[in-house]
């Protein structure tokens, strides 16, 4: 039974050891990480656009018309042409149209649930096939964008 023991004894103490040089991994590289010039940098980056995903996410934010009254043309302008190729029977366009009109549109849950309501079902069938295709379309041009921001050329 000593040599159990002894053996314990090992494996506990090796435990040990492992840990305390676990931890020790952790604090050298924490430290190396927090003097790192950059670090503060990017992480003052990182926090200003949580910051701003946080502010345009708020739920009591409303589309206010005042202040985006061009957004509130295209919006309009987009509905009447999608209710205008509707009613000439060319589905396609109008939900091209109402598609683009979701994309600038500042709450386009109740707008889809007007839409629901209002359309055809297979037209918003249509619509709801679109969608998907119209946000990625919107993140290519918005990292696009955001590429040609970027560059120093």
């Amino acid at each position: 039974m000593p040599c159990v023991r002894t053996l314990l004894g090992l494996l506990a103490a090796l435990a040990a050891c492992g840990a305390v040089a676990f931890l020790g991994y952790c604090v050298y590289f924490d430290r190396k990480r927090r003097g790192d010039p950059a670090f503060k940098r990017r992480l003052r980056d990182k926090r200003r656009t949580q910051e701003q995903k946080a502010e345009g996410q708020g739920p009591a934010q409303l589309w206010d018309p005042a202040k985006n009254e061009k957004l509130q043309e295209l919006f309009l302008q987009e509905v009447r042409m999608g209710e205008l190729w509707l009613s000439r029977g060319e589905h396609g366009m109008g939900v091209e149209h109402l598609s683009n009109a979701l994309l600038v549109c500042g709450q386009p849950q109740e707008l889809l649930n007007i839409f629901k309501h209002t359309l055809p079902p297979k037209v918003f069938e249509m619509l709801l096939h679109k969608i998907p295709l119209i946000c990625q379309q919107f993140e290519a041009d918005m990292n696009e964008q955001e590429y040609l921001e970027d560059d120093p050329d």
